[in-house]
């Protein structure tokens, strides 16, 4: 059968031409890349205190410094749902216990400021 999508035919997604290679090894070797004439425009408007330009700048370089983060999916054991546990009738030895235990991963315990729930001591 002819005509139609083929699996794995055509250009891979990313693929650079021949032309293109070359041309961003030449200016790499020259110290011109775009990369490095944002970098240079954005210390220009850093030096002159000009921060919304400079940012804006960041903006479009960030991609070429900083590995975009992959989202995750999160799940329990075996892919499951991930389990949770209802302490509402847990006894207030119980909780002690608990917070002996976890206490310490969430901070001193000495302020309220890694306490996000609104459920803090007052």
């Amino acid at each position: 059968m002819r005509g139609g999508k083929r699996e794995g035919s055509g250009r891979p997604k990313g693929a650079r031409t021949v032309r293109t290679t070359k041309v961003a090894e030449r200016e790499h070797k020259n110290g011109i890349t775009p990369l490095e004439v944002m970098l240079k425009a954005m210390r220009a408007h850093v030096d002159k205190n000009d921060l919304d330009a400079a940012a804006s700048i960041a903006k479009d370089a960030a991609p070429y410094m900083h590995a975009k983060l992959a989202s995750v999916q999160h799940t329990g054991r075996g892919g499951g749902p991930i389990q949770t546990v209802d302490l509402t009738n847990a006894s207030e030895e119980q909780l002690n216990a608990l917070e002996a235990v976890f206490g310490p991963l969430a901070g001193s315990g000495d302020d309220d400021e890694g306490d996000t729930s609104g459920e803090g001591e007052t």
